[in-house]
């Protein structure tokens, strides 16, 4: 079957098929190699990028930017305030101007209704980089990195996200895997599980991918016998520190003096939680950055503040044999080439 995405937005898991996300793990294999041999040829000359960048950035922003490089493509970084969108300037009109002007655009911010509306009016692909609900280039990235980690063909795959599961991480993870048919597990409290318009339809699409669907409470549930253990930070990208100490909205009540930090440090990935698996060849997965110890400003803060060494992932874990994060990150850089090189070759 032949598949051409070329001028097609990548705004979430669920705008492609299976057999497209499957064309573009293969696409991005392929591109790994030639970058590594030394063969690449540029694909992509003459091409402009818009990069919009509300929210900062290290993986994703290098990712677009080197495959530009790599690629023979140009990109224009807009940094938070370097253009006058939904201030002076609707969202459609921007959308309009940059469509004029550049191949492709990038955003990464808050609202999915941002990156859907810059794909109704530009007029040209649009990619979403990361906004509260979705992040749609990390989970291309991660399936990849199983794929390189096991022989497992991906339905036979099982992965655990622990932790706070009602984020763009979350439901990214569950999409994708319930759109291949994988074996996906949520171990988080019910407060912090994805939306249940979201489990609902993911769920619906298991029905004809064979996806199985596993949401609890129970850490040793979720994780026995998983390929692949994954969690993210505990607060998401933008909120207050003080968020750690409130939440009351969860729906269970926080540990004594702790906040959030009590509720969900039970699914904090650890040297248990790796036994709990009864797998000698388990992998842990982070989307990055993690605070895996107090070695940075922030992880100074909630040393001070809430008393643990490291959050939602131990440093005795993040450092071992069984961690893959690095392989995972360098993997942006060959899912996201992919993605546009499927969208933007001639």
């Amino acid at each position: 079957m032949t598949i051409d995405l070329r001028g097609r937005s990548y705004l979430s898991e669920l705008d492609f098929t299976a057999a497209e996300i499957h064309h573009l793990l293969d696409l991005a294999a392929d591109l790994k190699a030639a970058r590594r041999g030394g063969t690449e040829r540029p694909r992509l000359t003459g091409r402009h990028l818009a990069l919009i960048f509300e929210k900062t950035s290290t993986r994703t922003r290098c990712a677009f930017e080197v495959t530009a490089a790599d690629q023979g493509a140009a990109t224009t970084y807009l940094g938070p305030g370097d253009t006058h969108m939904g201030a002076k300037e609707s969202v459609a009109d921007t959308a309009r101007v940059l469509g004029r002007m550049f191949d492709a655009i990038e955003y990464r911010g808050s609202a999915q209704s941002t990156v859907t509306e810059l794909a109704a009016h530009s007029g040209v692909p649009v990619y979403n980089g990361l906004t509260d609900t979705a992040h749609p280039t990390q989970s291309l990235c991660d399936v990849l990195t199983m794929r390189e980690h096991t022989r497992k063909p991906l339905p036979e795959i099982a992965y655990c996200y622990l932790g706070d599961a009602r984020n763009n991480m979350g439901n990214s993870l569950l999409a994708m895997g319930a759109l291949l048919g994988m074996d996906v597990r949520i171990a988080a409290p019910a407060g912090l599980w994805p939306e249940p318009g979201l489990v609902t339809a993911c769920r619906s699409l298991a029905e004809r991918s064979g996806a199985r669907i596993t949401l609890t409470e129970d850490v040793e549930t979720g994780v026995r016998e998983a390929d692949f253990l994954y969690t993210d930070v505990w607060v998401s990208m933008g909120e207050p520190l003080e968020t750690w100490g409130e939440r009351s909205e969860m729906g269970v009540p926080p540990a004594e003096g702790w906040g959030s930090i009590g509720l969900l440090l039970p699914y904090q990935v650890n040297d248990k939680t790796v036994a709990a698996t009864s797998n000698p060849d388990v992998k842990f997965m982070h989307c990055l950055p993690a605070l895996h110890d107090h070695h940075t400003r922030l992880g100074e803060e909630v040393l001070h503040n809430y008393g643990p060494d490291a959050l939602e992932v131990t440093d005795e874990v993040f450092s071992s044999s069984a961690s893959i994060v690095f392989d995972q990150a360098e993997n942006r850089l060959h899912t996201i080439k992919a993605v546009l090189v499927a969208t933007l070759e001639d």
